[in-house]
């Protein structure tokens, strides 16, 4: 079992920037892939950015030049720095964690709510 604690959603304006966390207990941490979604008011849940164990990285393209995505294998964290943030990004972000050679995540997070308001 893995458990994931996302912390960091705040509401902040457009063009501002936050930095969410998500601590991983439970098990090898360096050996999962770690994701972040997202799920906006309305729209289905989609995936921001990714970082696998060895520490390759994707993003969505909406985020793709503003979001930063990256790992603290010493301290089981994950990070999402998000700048220039826009109303579009007002969601609840999941952090993730696939196992080995899994399609989907295997274990989520409850959730942060980001809020981007003028």
């Amino acid at each position: 079992q893995v458990q994931l604690v996302e912390f960091g959603g705040d509401s902040v304006q457009p063009g501002g920037s936050l930095t969410l966390s998500c601590a991983a207990s439970g098990r090898l941490f360096r050996l999962l892939h770690m994701r972040w979604y997202r799920q906006g008011p309305g729209k289905e849940r989609e995936l921001v950015a990714e970082i696998t164990s060895d520490n390759q990285i994707n993003y969505e393209d909406s985020v793709r030049d503003r979001f930063t995505i990256s790992r603290d294998n010493n301290k089981d964290l994950v990070h999402l720095q998000m700048t220039s943030l826009k109303h579009e990004d007002t969601a609840v972000y999941y952090c993730a964690a696939v196992v080995g050679t899994m399609k989907v995540p295997t274990f989520w997070g409850q959730g942060t709510q980001v809020t981007v308001s003028s």
